[in-house]
């Protein structure tokens, strides 16, 4: 019988210390003693990214992109040859490797690049001389050979990229937290830990702010149908959260989180001639600089105008404000306005397809607390408002109590039909 394998992530705080290192080179040798191949992804140590900004800032107001990303990519690999030679002193063979010696390359978008393919030979023979390979995250090489880096949190999309290209059975992200909770433990103190969480349901919870997990990697996890596992680094009796494909009993929570993103802008653009083509010009424009956006909202047109709002990360807003206003000139609108001052509030649940209502206790809910929704946006799972930055934490915590999700839903046990399969037909 083959022996599984099995991709482990640490993240920043997980490595945060030489003591941390020794921790997770002693949970490492044991999965391997287990009968485990492992191939472990690691971050920068807590601190060192930003660290490492801060001096790249220093010199320059707007450094290159292609040299962050070279500076960057090198947190990672100290973090992967400290494990190695941690992994080594303790008995276990392992052989650390850059994203580049792993084989991951990426298109040509510095500081925020997308895997196109990952050949991972090197990491397969390793792995078949029963080694641990510990690779450097967040890193790989674009077709010129220039290092690339997958933006934040790309140590998670690296990890779930690898498992796929490994074929690995399951994909286990080990971080400070012990899995994905109904909210924020800091803000809410009465959340509760979710035992499964559904890929759709996860999807919607990385793009709305929960930091668990990137949103690129619950993405890979979904499309190539790689089980995911949150579990704490410093607790190894909790079993965490697995995520993996829907079921279901996993309709039951008609709501099972409310999240938060504080780090999110608002950029108007007042007076826009309400034209064929207009919104297209503003959007390709940003599109063109990677710039990503989330809520988009028109106004009704009024005397051949109109006012254009969207939502975007605070991180781009700079970047964004002149390729937004070059375009509203060029389009003779009126003015471009920004808000930095907002926070998005998402309710998250795979049992909104099949209950109603749920948009009104939110609106109640907050309306209750007398917070003013600014902008709405729905899915089939998630109703997204965004309310002024003052009021996060409030709203957070009245919509996680308006939901109940404190407690475990009941489950409604309904007797088993009788078959009703028809001879010839497939069960």
């Amino acid at each position: 019988m083959s022996r599984p394998l099995i991709v482990q992530k640490y993240g920043g705080t997980s490595v945060g210390s030489l003591d941390r290192i020794r921790g997770v080179a002693r949970r490492v040798k044991a999965a391997w003693e287990a009968g485990q191949n492992i191939l472990v992804v690691v971050s920068a140590m807590a601190g060192e990214t930003d660290k490492l900004l801060g001096m790249a800032h220093e010199l320059s107001e707007r450094p290159e992109r292609r040299e962050i990303d070279l500076l960057l990519s090198s947190g990672e690999r100290v973090s992967s040859a400290l494990l190695s030679i941690a992994l080594h002193n303790i008995g276990c063979p392992a052989v650390a490797l850059t994203g580049r010696q792993m084989g991951l390359l990426t298109d040509n978008s510095h500081t925020r690049a997308r895997i196109k393919q990952i050949s991972a030979d090197r990491a397969q023979e390793v792995l078949a001389r029963n080694h641990v390979v510990v690779c450097a995250g967040f890193q790989g090489i674009n077709e010129l050979g220039d290092v690339t880096t997958l933006g934040r949190g790309g140590s998670d999309t690296s990890a779930v990229a690898l498992a796929v290209a490994v074929k690995a059975d399951r994909c286990e992200i080990y971080t400070d937290v012990k899995g994905v909770y109904t909210a924020d433990p800091r803000v809410v103190p009465n959340a509760r830990k979710l035992h499964v969480v559904s890929f759709d349901e996860m999807l919607e919870m990385a793009s709305l702010g929960a930091k668990v997990l990137q949103l690129r990697c619950v993405e890979f996890a979904k499309n190539f149908n790689i089980p995911l596992v949150v579990r704490s680094t410093f607790d190894e009796e909790d079993e965490g959260t697995y995520i993996c494909k829907e079921s279901p009993d996993m309709e039951d929570p008609v709501v099972s989180g409310v999240m938060y993103d504080k780090d999110q802008s608002k950029i108007t653009v007042k007076g826009v001639p309400d034209q064929p083509g207009v919104a297209a010009k503003l959007f390709s424009a940003l599109a063109a600089e990677s710039l990503s956006v989330d809520m988009i909202i028109q106004n009704v047109s009024a005397e051949g105008h109109t006012d254009i709002s969207f939502t975007l990360p605070t991180a781009h807003l700079k970047e964004a404000e002149p390729i937004v206003q070059q375009v509203a000139d060029a389009i003779h609108a009126k003015s471009v306005e920004s808000d930095s001052l907002i926070s998005k509030i998402s309710v998250v649940g795979a049992g909104m397809r099949s209950h109603f209502g749920v948009a009104a206790r939110i609106f109640q809910a907050l309306s209750d607390e007398g917070i003013n929704v600014i902008m709405i946006s729905t899915s089939e799972i998630r109703v997204s408002c965004v309310i002024e930055r003052k009021y996060t934490e409030l709203a957070v915590r009245a919509l996680h109590d308006a939901f109940d999700l404190e407690h475990e839903p009941e489950r409604v046990t309904e007797p088993e039909p009788a078959s009703s399969v028809e001879p010839g037909e497939p069960e």
